[in-house]
C-alpha cells in the first residue's frame, strides 16, 4: 500500500491513536508503514487478528464517505475477524477470469454468505489484453469468468479491469491511474465500478448492524 499510494512517511501517534497517511486525497492505514518493505509478516492468528482489530479502532479516521479494507484472498482469521467484529455493508470479490482462480473467488464469495455479510458483486481483474504495438486482443488469462461466475451465483457482475503496463507502471510508480490519468479509459473503468458499488450501498438499507456468524 505505500508503495502503490507513493506514500514514504510514518504514521504519527496521539496517546494510543494512530494518524492515518493521505496519498492522492485518500486516508490511508497499513502495516507496510511501520516495517520495512521486505519484512515478512510471520504472523499466527491472534497476532492478524489484533493488528487488524488497531487498523480499525485505533486509527483516527475522521468522517469518511466509505472504508475500504483490502483483504487476502481466502477465508481466514482475517475475513472472520471482520465478518464477526465489524457491522459490514457488504463485500466485494475480485479474480481474474480463469478457473483455477475463481474456485478461490467462489470460496470467499460462499463464506461471506454464511455469515450474513452482503455480496455487492464481483470484479474480473487482468480481464483483456491489448497489445500496444499492434492493436491485438489477447485473452491471456481468459475472459469472462468473472462474469459468468457472477449470473452463476446471482450476484451483480461490477466490470472488467484490463491488463494494462500503464496500471502496471503507475501502480509500481506510486501514481495509481485513477489519479495520473483520471479522464483516460482505463481511470474510467476504475469509476465506473465505484460507481456501482456506491449505487449499490445506497440501496441497501444498511443499518450498522454487525452479521451474525452460525454453524449448521
Amino acid at each position: 500500500m505505500p508503495r502503490l499510494m507513493g506514500i514514504k512517511d510514518q504514521p504519527t501517534v496521539n496517546g494510543k491513536i494512530l494518524t492515518p497517511l493521505e496519498g492522492h486525497g485518500v486516508k490511508v492505514m497499513s502495516m507496510g508503514f511501520l516495517v520495512e518493505e521486505d519484512t515478512p509478516m510471520i504472523w499466527r492468528g491472534p497476532m492478524v487478528i489484533s493488528a487488524l482489530t488497531q487498523m480499525l479502532r485505533e486509527v483516527a479516521w475522521g468522517d469518511l464517505d466509505v472504508l475500504v479494507v483490502d483483504m487476502p484472498p481466502g477465508t481466514g482469521d482475517a475475513q472472520l475477524t471482520m465478518s464477526q467484529n465489524v457491522p459490514l455493508a457488504g463485500a466485494v470479490i475480485v479474480s481474474t477470469p480463469q478457473d483455477i482462480a475463481l474456485i478461490d473467488a467462489r470460496k470467499g464469495l460462499n463464506m461471506f454468505r454464511k455469515v450474513d455479510v452482503p455480496i455487492l458483486g464481483i470484479i474480473e481483474n487482468m480481464s483483456t489484453f491489448i497489445c500496444p504495438k499492434c492493436g491485438e486482443r489477447s485473452e491471456i488469462f481468459g475472459h469472462g469468468g468473472a462474469r459468468d461466475e457472477a449470473e452463476k451465483v446471482g450476484v451483480p457482475f461490477l466490470g472488467e479491469v484490463p491488463l494494462h503496463m500503464d496500471i502496471r507502471k503507475n501502480s509500481d510508480g506510486g501514481t495509481p491511474i485513477a489519479a495520473s490519468d483520471p479522464d483516460g479509459p482505463h481511470a474510467k473503468v476504475y469509476a465506473e465500478i465505484a460507481q456501482s458499488i456506491i449505487n449499490s450501498l445506497d440501496g441497501a438499507g444498511f443499518e450498522g448492524v454487525a452479521p451474525s456468524i452460525t454453524f449448521e
